[in-house]
Parts: C-alpha cells; sequence; structure tokens
C-alpha cells in the first residue's frame, strides 16, 4: 500500500524572484518514471517539506499542460518556507500530493473566463490560466484583474506581459501604493470594474486572494450578475496532513484539503458564516 505521508526528492532547477518576500521555484522530480507519471489538476496543491524545517501546503502554480515540471510560488511567512527561501538551485525540497480538487475546467470549455486575484493569489489561479491559454480556441474573452500592494510585489511581471499580447485576453492592473513610472491603476482590485465592462454572459469566474478582497470581489460578481454556482473561489487554510485525517483545515463540516480548496460560491454560502471568513 502507498503511504500517503512518503514525499519524493525533487531538485530545484530554477528560482524566480517575485519580491522582496516572494520566490517561484522550479523543480523536477529525481526519479524520471515519476516525472513522466505525475499529474495534477489545476488549483491542486502538494506538502513541501524541508529536511530539519517541516512541510507546508504549497499551491502548484505550473501547468499541466506543461509536461516534467512543477513551480510553486512561495512567500516567505514562516519556518518552512523561510528554509525554502534559503534553498538555492541544486537543493533537494521533499514533495507529496497532489491533494485537494481542483477548477472546473472542461466545464469551462466554450465560455468566457474572468480571473480576479490579490497578491499572492494569482500564483494558484496562474495553472488554469495557462492551460487555457495552452487550449485558447477552447474558450471565449479570458480576462484577467490582479492587484497588489505595490509594483515590486507583482507576481510574474514579465509573464503578465506575454499574456497581455495574447488574443481576446485582456490584462488590468492595479496596485494600493504606487511607485516611481506606475503608469497604472490605483486601488483595490474592485476598481478595476470601472476600466472593464464585466459580464455574466456564458462566463465563469475564478477568485484567489486575502479574505477581506475575496468578499468585495465576490460583492460585485453578484451585482455584475453572476450565479454563485459560476464563481469559484480557492480558500486557504492551514492543510496540515492533506488528507482529511488531522482536521486543521476544517470549515463547518468540510475539509479544505479533499473538499476543497477550491469552492463555488454556491457552496461557501452553506458554510457557517464563522467559518468562511468572506
Amino acid at each position: 500500500m502507498k503511504n500517503e505521508y512518503i514525499p519524493y526528492p525533487a531538485i530545484i532547477e530554477a528560482i524566480q524572484t517575485e519580491s522582496f518576500d516572494t520566490r517561484t521555484l522550479k523543480v523536477r522530480f529525481k526519479d524520471k518514471r515519476l516525472r513522466d507519471s505525475f499529474d495534477y489538476k489545476p488549483g491542486q496543491f502538494v506538502e513541501i517539506s524541508v529536511l530539519g524545517a517541516g512541510e507546508a501546503p504549497i499551491s502548484i502554480t505550473s501547468s499541466p499542460s506543461r509536461k516534467g515540471f512543477l513551480e510553486f510560488t512561495v512567500r516567505a511567512v514562516g519556518k518552512v518556507t523561510k528554509a525554502i527561501h534559503k534553498l538555492k538551485v541544486g537543493d533537494t525540497v521533499y514533495l507529496r500530493g497532489p491533494y485537494g480538487n481542483s477548477f472546473p475546467f472542461e466545464e469551462a470549455k466554450n465560455r468566457n473566463l474572468l480571473f480576479v486575484a490579490g497578491g499572492i493569489g494569482l500564483p494558484p489561479l496562474r495553472s488554469v490560466i495557462n492551460m487555457a491559454f495552452d487550449n485558447r480556441d477552447d474558450f471565449g474573452n479570458i480576462k484577467i484583474l490582479y492587484g497588489a500592494k505595490a509594483p515590486d510585489e507583482l507576481c510574474f511581471k514579465e509573464e503578465l506581459k506575454i499574456w497581455q499580447g495574447i488574443p481576446q485576453a485582456e490584462v488590468l492592473l492595479t496596485v494600493d501604493k504606487p511607485a516611481n513610472g506606475w503608469k497604472g491603476n490605483i486601488g483595490v482590485v474592485t476598481t478595476l470594474w470601472k476600466k472593464t465592462e464585466i459580464s455574466p454572459k456564458d462566463a465563469i469566474a475564478y477568485v484567489c486572494g486575502p479574505p477581506i478582497m475575496i468578499k468585495f470581489v465576490l460583492q460585485k460578481l453578484l451585482e455584475s450578475g453572476f450565479k454563485p454556482d459560476n464563481i469559484y473561489v480557492s480558500l486557504e487554510r492551514y492543510m496540515k496532513c492533506g488528507i482529511g485525517k488531522c482536521g486543521h483545515c476544517n470549515i463547518g463540516d468540510k475539509f479544505a484539503c479533499i473538499d476543497g480548496p477550491v469552492f463555488s460560491f454556491g457552496q461557501i454560502k452553506e458554510l457557517p458564516d464563522k467559518e468562511r471568513e468572506i
């Protein structure tokens, strides 16, 4: 029987600095058979461990349509993530997973896609964004609204420029505090509603970010006419075991690690107010 708690070694192949406290790691499993067979869906996560530091749940930010490697965007906020930030190219991390459910993809084909992200909320959405772009003919318009505290804290700065050049794609950026040279929007991500047309017609919305941001984005989506079952949110919880055993990530009668982390707003509305935070 497979032991769900045993991680597998992976080599760090590249490290990209996103901001002063956030990095993206590109890794490959040491075992070629595992590299070729590892399968996951956009929105899922893995448990990443560093020997001597522990393990932490991290969303997979690479796309399943791009094989042979995995990417993770990590913000240094705790013991494990700070240990990950100390690693260099060629070092080893240990992975187990993938865990959780995923963003709807096949169900979204032939529809318009709206992505709304705040801060470190873009990395989980990047997986499904790039998968959609890699299957561009299967979707209608793709719109990405992304906000961060400051320009330097925007993730994937070069990739955002690439997305802006893809046909029938619109990428709108905003920051809370502008820096010298910033020519984009200033304000929270919901202020971008004034910069574009947000239509619920034949559309699905994907949302990820801080709880307070999600709360106000959901309000705007509902005001724009989106139905609760056409809005999908990735909820952040400390998913310690990843397989529904420890109870750290329970939300009412749900576990974020196995029932989520992706929930439709229709599902979220059924959760107790004190549990859902949004």
